[in-house]
């Protein structure tokens, strides 16, 4: 295998991929996101994220910020819906003390009330500013329309109502419900003797008490299709559509995320692209998603055109889509998708970061990480009824949500 693991005593796991650069880069992936958040309390994962910035036990919020930019090195982190991931970039001398910081924020905050005062307002002015963001903000109500009634659907950021009720309680009780030692993972890609990297992760990370909490999630059900719309003050028509897809453990997974990426993934070259922008010229954006969770997956497209333009955008899409579903990619079509699709992937390696933190998030959803072989492996297992099955289960007019962001008309 390309990559190393070691376990401490507490359950947090080691990964180190070698690379043979002078750039270091590192997270540390926590398993527990905004799906795991009690009822009532959106937004507490992404609050807690930004809180780890701002006080420790032995740091002020200016010794956090400085201690990595002071050397040049890029410090951030993000919430999704079942991670929180503090990530760095850095020379490679500076591991140890990038280490040290990943310590302290994440097992040593202090949650100092004038700081969750301070942040909470930062976090307001941030939904706010989302929902300036109509191309945005569409998004996080799809997938509220699409997992009606769980936490699935809850939106990352919180609502003003939830985040102005956030308190001290509730962050150290969801941190000691969801922070599961056994669920993390300190992740390096860089140029190091692993043995020497083992010793570091013990010193910083071998004494942090070990919790062995259990979350409970929940499979979200299914709903039906339906189409609903909501005028907002904008210049613009946006507009998704989707539909529930298959997890990350299925085993159309690698088949589904081929099909999206010649429908409407990167590259000015998909069926989306082709046929309504560059053919009809009548969306500047139009673009395809497949994320897969772990015990479901979310496909969408994403439009934004001139108001009068959108029904026939939705017209041309849902004709991709059918044209998918009733007729069978033929062999040179196929192949020509792959290798698209595999060329792809072998550049995405490129962006180290970006690689070492899907490589910890396969080690704590599957145990295993799949070498680059393996991944263009089952790419290229994709059969032509592979996708014909896929895509009628998929893209099911009965099963497809659509969301339109609508400009609002002037009154006179």
């Amino acid at each position: 295998m390309d990559y190393q693991v070691h376990t401490l005593a507490n359950g947090i796991r080691l990964l180190y991929k070698h690379s043979p650069s002078n750039i270091t880069h590192t997270c540390f992936l926590v398993n527990a996101g905004a799906r795991d958040e009690p009822q009532q309390k959106d937004g507490l994962a992404h609050f807690i994220e930004h809180l780890l910035f701002k006080q420790t036990e032995r740091r002020s919020t200016n010794q956090i910020l400085n201690r990595l930019e002071l050397v040049g090195a890029d410090l951030n982190a993000y919430t999704t819906k079942e991670y929180t991931c503090i990530h760095a970039s850095l020379l490679k001398q500076h591991l140890e003390r990038t280490l040290d910081l990943f310590e302290d924020i994440l097992f040593h905050s202090t949650f100092p009330q004038e700081e969750l005062v301070k942040e909470r307002s930062v976090i307001l002015d941030e939904i706010a500013s989302y929902q300036d963001q109509p191309e945005e903000a569409i998004q996080d109500d799809f997938e509220g329309l699409l997992f009606k009634g769980h936490a699935l659907g809850n939106n990352i950021l919180g609502t003003e109502e939830s985040v102005n009720q956030l308190n001290r309680d509730d962050i150290a009780g969801f941190m000691q419900a969801t922070y599961n030692t056994h669920q993390m993972v300190f992740a390096v890609i860089g140029d190091y003797d692993f043995s020497k990297l083992i010793k570091l992760t013990e010193k910083y990370l071998g004494t942090v008490p070990e919790n062995t909490s259990t979350k409970h999630r929940q499979k979200p059900g299914k709903v039906k299709g339906e189409i609903i719309t909501f005028e907002k003050p904008i210049s613009q028509t946006h507009g998704v559509i989707g539909s529930l897809a298959y997890d990350s453990s299925h085993q159309h997974k690698s088949a589904l995320l081929l099909v999206n990426n010649l429908l409407g993934g990167m590259g000015m070259s998909s069926r989306l692209n082709l046929e309504i922008r560059e053919k009809h010229g009548i969306a500047y954006t139009i673009e395809s998603n497949y994320t897969p969770l772990t015990d479901t997956g979310i496909f969408s497209i994403y439009f934004g055109t001139d108001a009068e333009k959108a029904e026939k955008a939705m017209r041309l899409i849902h004709k991709e889509l059918k044209k998918l579903r009733d007729n069978k990619l033929g062999t040179l079509q196929l192949q020509q998708a792959k290798q698209k699709f595999v060329g792809q992937i072998a550049l995405a390696e490129e962006n180290r970061l970006s690689l070492i933190i899907s490589m910890a998030k396969s080690l704590i959803d599957f145990n295993s990480i799949d070498t680059l072989q393996q991944v263009f492996d089952k790419i290229e297992a994709t059969t032509a009824e592979q996708v014909l099955e896929i895509t009628n289960e998929v893209f099911d007019n009965q099963s497809l949500i659509t969301l339109l962001f609508e400009p609002k008309e002037e009154q006179e």
